[in-house]
């Protein structure tokens, strides 16, 4: 249900928007990724989450350009 209300809210941005949230999320997968590699993270399963949100943000701008 989370999944759907976050696309929900991703329709409603422009495309400047969306831009800014892709990078929001690339940076924190950054941060994720490094800190699983100093053995910091405590819930592997959050990576998981960023790249398939990053995914849905990437899904709608191709939508919106097309």
């Amino acid at each position: 249900m989370k999944a759907q209300k976050f696309t929900e809210e991703l329709r409603k941005m422009s495309a400047e928007e969306l831009d800014a949230k892709l990078k929001e999320l690339k940076e924190e997968l950054f941060r994720l990724r490094f800190q699983h590699a100093i053995n910091q993270l405590d819930n592997p399963q959050k990576i998981v989450d960023v790249k398939k949100n990053i995914a849905r943000v990437m899904t709608i701008l191709s939508e919106k350009n097309a």
